[in-house]
C-alpha cells in the first residue's frame, strides 16, 4: 500500500483518542494522519473490529466518517543540522515557523518543515569512497553553531560500502553527500539528516561505568548529593518549592555539551520565562549564547494533552543523536508528573483497568523505560558520550507517597527531595538535606580524590554526619530549650547554622554565589570544619561557645560565599588565621584571668 494511502475512516471519537475502523492493516506504534486536516495521530492499540489512535492536536471539529491516513513508518522525528538554539513542539515541530504562518495561536494539521531545507550548511568530508562504513561511523562534519560541530554519521541500522562521496562544500539537509552499496547490493542515499523512532532507544555499542561528575556549581549538589554523567536524578517537591529554578540552575551551569530542555505540561509563563532567559544568558564557558548548545522542547499545560506524552521521548532521542556524535547531553524533563497526569487521562479515555490513583498499571514500566534511556555510553563509532536525564516531579500536596514520586524513586539514583518549610523560609536551592540522597557518591570518591582534593569526601562525610546530630538535637531544643545543652553540642547547633546558611543556601543573583567551582567548595567545607575544631579547642579550655560568638567570626565564616570570589582562593588562608586569632585570643585572656 502506498504511503499516505486511505485505509480507514473514524468510527468513535473521545478527546484525543479516535477509533477507526475500514482496515486491519494498521501497524502499533505507526504514525497516521486523522481526518480532513491531516491531525498527527500514532496507532496505539490494535483490536479485531477496530483501531485505537491517540491524535497529537486538538480533535474539536472532526467527524465521524473522515479518513485516516498511513504513513507505513513509526512516530518519529528528523535529526539533523538546524535542531541546535531551536523551541519544538512535543511533536518536533518549530514553533517559530508555526508561529510565522498561523500567529500566536497554533493550527491544526499545519504541515511545516521541522528543519530549514533552504539552508545551505558548510560541510567537511571526512570519509572517502571504498570506505567499509557501519552504523554510527563518521563521513562528514559541519558547524550547527559557534559551539556544536554537527557530525553527519551513517545511521545506526546501514552499513556496507561507500560506493560516491561529494567533495566539501555548501549542502542542505535533503542533497544526498553519499551512496552505500549494502552486503545485498542495495544503495542506500545518505544525507544530512536521519530518521529515528522516538519511543525506541538509539543503538550503542556499550554501557560504560558512570565515574564522572556532572558539576553544577550548586554546593548542595555537587558537594553532599552529586550527580554522574550518564546518570539519573528526581527533583520532587510541592507547588512553589524550586523545582523550575533548580532545573534552570542545572540547564545553565552544568559542565554538559549540549542541554535538552523539556518543558512538560508545565503554564505557559514559565516556558516564556525559560526563553526569555536563556536567549539572554551568556554561557560561561564559551562567552557565547547559551541557546548555541540548547534545544527547548515546549508542550505546555494547554497543548495537547497526547503530544504532551510524546514529549520526553522526543527530546531524549534528540539528546541520543548528540550523545551518538560524543558529546554529553543533560536532559531536563519539568515535569514527569504533568506527564504521567497524560497518561492517566488518554488511560482513562481507552477504559482501562486503573491502578493507585488512577494512574495506568504501566506507570511504573514507562517512567522505567524513560530514565534507562540515560547512560555513559560508548558509541557505534567508538566515540564516548552520555545522556544525564534529571526528571522534576510535581506531587500533590507534595505528598511523596504518592505513585509518580515513588515509581521514580525505583530507577533514579539520585534524590534530591525540595522542602516546602526551606522554600517558605526563602532557602535555596529548598533541598532537604536529611531526605535526599545520592547513590553515585561511593562510584565518585576515585574523581573526587583527583580532581578536588584526598580530603574532600572526608569532609562531605562529617559535614553530613554535623548536620544529622543537628537534626537530633533539635528535638531536645524543642522541649526544653538549648540553654540547657551543654557547649559542645551548642558548637554543633552553631556550625550547622554556618553550614545552612554559609554553605547549602545560595544565591542565584550573586555574581560569585550563582556557580561555585569544586575547589571552592571544597575550601568552603574546609573552613568550616576547621573552625569547627577551633572551636572545640576553647571549649575544652572550659570556656563559654557563647564568647566565640560574640567575636563575629561565626557571621564571617558564613560570609565567605559572598566575599571571596570564585578566582581568589588564596582568600581561604586569611579566614582561616583569624580563626586562629580568634581561639588564640579566647584562649589566652582565659589563661590571664586564671
Amino acid at each position: 500500500m502506498d504511503s499516505n494511502g486511505i485505509i480507514g475512516s473514524i468510527y468513535s471519537i473521545n478527546g484525543p483518542v479516535v477509533k477507526v475502523k475500514g482496515s486491519r492493516d494498521y501497524k502499533m506504534l505507526e504514525m497516521v494522519f486523522v481526518g480532513n486536516e491531516r491531525l498527527v495521530g500514532e496507532v496505539i492499540s490494535i483490536e479485531s473490529d477496530y483501531t485505537i489512535v491517540q491524535v497529537y492536536e486538538g480533535t474539536t471539529g472532526i467527524k465521524i466518517g473522515e479518513p485516516v491516513y498511513s504513513t507505513q513508518k513509526p512516530m518519529s522525528v528528523i535529526l539533523g543540522p538546524g535542531i541546535i538554539g531551536n523551541i519544538f513542539d512535543g511533536i518536533e515541530r518549530p514553533l517559530s515557523i508555526i508561529k510565522e504562518k498561523s500567529g500566536a495561536f497554533l493550527d491544526r494539521g499545519l504541515q511545516v518543515d521541522i528543519l530549514d531545507k533552504s539552508k545551505k550548511w558548510n560541510v567537511e568530508i571526512i570519509a572517502k569512497a571504498g570506505d567499509n562504513v557501519t552504523g554510527g561511523y563518521i563521513i562528514a562534519q559541519t558547524p550547527e553553531t559557534a559551539q556544536v560541530m554537527n557530525k553527519i554519521m551513517i545511521p545506526p541500522t546501514i552499513s556496507g560500502v561507500i560506493d560516491e562521496i561529494v567533495p566539501s562544500g555548501d549542502y542542505s539537509i535533503d542533497d544526498v553527500i553519499a551512496k552505500v552499496k549494502t552486503p545485498n547490493g542495495q544503495i542506500v542515499d545518505i544525507t544530512l539528516v536521519q530518521e529515528w523512532a522516538i519511543r525506541i532507544p538509539r543503538l550503542s555499542e556499550s554501557r560504560v561505568n558512570t565515574r564522572r561528575l556532572l558539576t553544577t556549581g550548586q554546593r548542595v549538589i555537587d558537594s553532599l548529593f552529586p550527580v554522574a554523567k550518564g546518570g539519573t536524578a528526581a527533583i520532587p517537591g510541592g507547588f512553589g518549592t524550586g523545582k523550575t529554578m533548580t532545573q534552570h540552575q542545572f540547564a545553565k551551569w552544568c559542565d554538559a555539551d549540549i542541554i535538552v530542555y523539556i518543558g512538560c505540561g508545565e503554564r505557559g509563563n514559565e516556558m516564556t520565562q525559560v526563553l526569555e532567559e536563556f536567549t539572554a544568558l551568556i554561557d560561561p564557558k564559551s562567552g557565547a549564547p547559551l541557546m548555541e548548545r540548547t534545544v527547548l522542547i515546549a508542550n505546555t499545560s494547554n497543548m495537547p494533552v497526547a503530544a504532551r506524552e510524546a514529549s520526553i521521548y522526543t527530546g531524549v532521542t534528540i539528546a541520543e543523536y548528540y550523545r551518538d556524535m560524543g558529546y554529553h547531553v543533560a536532559v531536563m524533563a519539568d515535569s514527569t508528573s504533568r506527564w504521567a497526569e497524560a497518561l492517566r487521562e488518554i488511560s482513562g479515555r481507552l477504559e482501562e483497568m486503573p491502578a493507585e490513583e488512577g494512574f495506568p498499571a504501566y506507570l511504573s514500566s514507562r517512567l522505567a523505560g524513560f530514565y534507562e534511556r540515560a547512560g555513559y555510553v560508548r558509541n557505534l563509532n567508538q566515540t564516548e558520550g552520555s545522556v544525564t536525564i534529571i526528571g522534576a516531579v510535581s506531587p500533590q500536596g507534595g505528598d511523596f507517597s504518592e505513585p509518580v514520586t515513588q515509581n521514580t524513586k525505583r530507577f533514579v539514583r539520585g534524590f534530591l527531595a525540595l522542602d516546602r518549610q526551606l522554600a517558605y523560609a526563602r532557602h535555596y536551592p529548598a533541598i532537604n538535606w536529611l531526605t535526599s540522597y545520592s547513590e553515585y557518591v561511593d562510584e565518585l570518591i576515585p574523581w573526587f580524590k583527583q580532581n578536588v582534593d584526598e580530603k574532600f569526601i572526608e569532609h562531605r562525610t562529617e559535614i553530613m554526619a554535623t548536620l544529622q546530630e543537628e537534626s537530633s538535637l533539635m528535638e531536645i531544643v524543642k522541649l526544653i530549650g538549648s540553654d540547657v545543652l551543654p557547649d559542645s553540642q551548642k558548637l554543633i547547633l552553631e556550625v550547622s547554622k554556618v553550614i545552612r546558611n554559609g554553605f547549602l543556601q545560595q544565591n542565584a543573583y550573586h555574581p560569585s554565589d550563582t556557580f561555585v567551582p569544586m575547589k571552592k567548595q571544597f575550601l568552603m567545607m574546609d573552613t568550616i570544619l576547621h573552625l569547627k575544631n577551633g572551636a572545640k579547642k576553647v571549649i575544652s579550655k572550659n570556656i563559654p561557645i557563647s564568647q566565640l560568638i560574640a567575636t563575629g567570626i561565626f557571621e564571617e565564616v558564613v560570609g565567605i560565599k559572598y566575599n571571596i570570589s570564585n578566582d581568589e582562593l588564596g582568600k581561604f588562608d586569611d579566614y582561616k588565621r583569624k580563626i586562629d586569632e580568634a581561639c588564640e585570643n579566647l584562649m589566652t585572656k582565659n589563661e590571664v584571668k586564671r
